[in-house]
């Protein structure tokens, strides 16, 4: 299957190091970005053509933090379809920070195990509207031993949920842990700042310092942030932490951080979440509107706020998608200025604080929504002009 996306009038690369590709096409073939430049190779055969009509291809958000449970429902919120609906705010793969919100959570050693290996292989199974979950994250409990780790990841967990949620909450009782957990290939947050569900603790730099993990969890608060001084820590550290924003957090922190790390050179640690479902609700536009906060009061180009949104996220999670590259998944969203915005393309729309409007989501080369039913309306529309199997469900869906 070749899917040629043309008329492109910018391509945002979400690379941090080299943000703009000079291009106008890309081609895919069976899932997978081809070619990426002006008059594609292979482009003249392709099964499927989409008219990008002028406007930007970014690749598909990346959703660093969410809290699952077991399908497409929150039970703390009372919300179905709260997955699928970030599809429609650009959010092709979502990363779970912890599954806390499972009724009746097991605590136990072999329940919390248990847990974790079946949302994890649950979700494997299944894609919420088409968005890739990477879910199974353990909510880290004392008793646990390195045996324990690879158990877990032999069947399939690759993350260990926000340290701090559950009875492991110092950084002397989560650094061997950490190291474990590291050991069998997982990815692990710790949480920090102020208690977000009843039994959590305030966490500070000390133990996420000492932990060493690979994500300090929501730095702007999740939503009670951590201290100007915490943060300068974490930005200092030469561990190279990666560095979570989160839209259900403090604004103002959100701006602090992102200054400091600017200063610091540590751009590249920065990666995106919303932290929801939480007690902020439900935010299916809340990467998009974190980035436009970020990109309007940053002092940050918006072609990198995009890439904190994307390629950061899939470098920590080592994910084979993130960046509009040769080989990697075609995951890309389809943007432009919304309508009426004072910002001619999606990047000036989100430099002057406006949400972009989403007229296209592939997933694997395959578009799976066309015009956003929560965005603002794109002032220009992509569309499908030849339709090859799946496409031509899509180019009747308003396009």
């Amino acid at each position: 299957m070749r899917t040629l996306i043309t008329g492109i009038g910018q391509i945002v690369s979400g690379d941090i190091d080299a943000p703009l590709i000079d291009g106008d096409s890309i081609l895919i073939v069976d899932g997978r970005i081809d070619a990426v430049g002006h008059a594609v190779a292979g482009g003249d055969d392709a099964d499927s053509v989409i008219d990008a009509k002028g406007t930007s291809v970014i690749p598909g958000l990346i959703d660093s933090h969410a809290h699952p449970t077991l399908g497409d429902f929150t039970p703390r919120q009372r919300t179905i379809d709260f997955i699928e609906s970030s599809l429609h705010g650009g959010v092709t793969t979502m990363i779970s920070a912890g599954e806390p919100h499972v009724p009746g959570r097991p605590k136990d050693v072999v329940g919390l195990k248990a847990l974790a290996i079946a949302v994890a292989k649950a979700y494997t199974g299944f894609r919420p509207g088409g968005v890739k979950v990477r879910a199974g994250a353990p909510i880290l409990e004392q008793g646990l031993v390195e045996a324990d780790f690879a158990e877990m990841a032999a069947g399939g967990v690759q993350l260990v949920g926000e340290i701090g949620l559950g009875s492991v909450k110092t950084g002397a009782d989560a650094a061997p842990m950490v190291a474990w957990a590291r050991a069998h290939g997982m990815v692990s947050t710790f949480h920090t700042g102020g208690p977000s569900i009843p039994g959590s603790n305030a966490i500070g730099a000390d133990a996420v310092l000492e932990a060493n993990p690979d994500i300090a969890g929501h730095i702007n608060g999740g939503t009670t942030s951590l201290s100007e001084s915490d943060i300068d820590r974490l930005v200092a550290a030469e561990s190279g932490i990666a560095l979570e924003l989160v839209h259900c957090g403090n604004g103002r922190t959100a701006l602090y951080a992102l200054a400091r790390a600017k200063e610091a050179g540590a751009l590249g640690r920065i990666i995106l979440g919303n932290d929801a479902p939480s007690g902020t609700g439900v935010v299916p536009l809340g990467i998009l509107r974190l980035m436009a906060h970020l990109a309007s009061l940053g002092d940050v180009p918006p072609e990198t706020v995009v890439a904190f949104a994307t390629g950061n996220t899939a470098r920590v999670h080592r994910l084979d998608t993130g960046t509009i590259a040769q080989g990697k998944a075609a995951d890309l969203a389809i943007v432009d200025a919304p309508v009426g915005s004072v910002g001619p393309t999606a990047l000036e729309a989100l430099s002057n604080g406006d949400i972009p409007g989403v007229s296209m989501v592939l997933i694997d080369g395959q578009p799976v929504i066309g015009r956003s039913r929560n965005t603002p309306p794109a002032g220009r529309m992509a569309e499908v002009v030849k339709a090859h199997g799946p496409l031509g469900a899509v180019s009747g869906g308003g396009h």
